[in-house]
């Protein structure tokens, strides 16, 4: 973990290397994350090609992205319920019910981001 002291580029530097070890660790760990990662990969160049202007393309591509964000959201609460403990809990079960059910919507929102566009 970064100091509390570091600032400017050397803070911007431990950050950026907290947050490549959390995507290798989600693709490590994380197979829907890896599904998710990789249809992203797959329908940005998609993406580019099928929207017709920079707003579209940016919606095409930006409703993906939202899809990875939430994923790694997600992933993270299970990874702090699961530290907590392994045992059922109501709360815990709820917990990651709802990070499912947000990753869920942002599956969704692409979804229908892509109709619209590609419909109209």
């Amino acid at each position: 973990m970064a100091s509390q002291n570091q600032k400017g580029w050397r803070r911007l530097v431990n950050a950026t290397g907290y947050s490549w070890a959390g995507l290798k660790a989600a693709w490590r760990n994380e197979e829907a994350f890896r599904q998710e990662a990789l249809l992203c990969a797959a329908l940005v160049p998609l993406a580019l090609w099928l929207g017709h202007s920079a707003v579209e393309r940016a919606l095409l591509i930006g409703s993906l992205l939202l899809v990875v964000i939430v994923e790694l959201l997600n992933t993270g609460i299970e990874a702090a319920i699961d530290r907590i403990g392994l045992e059922r809990h109501e709360l815990s079960g709820r917990a990651k019910d709802i990070g499912s059910a947000a990753v869920f919507v942002a599956l969704l929102n692409a979804g229908v981001v892509w109709l619209l566009i590609l419909l109209a």
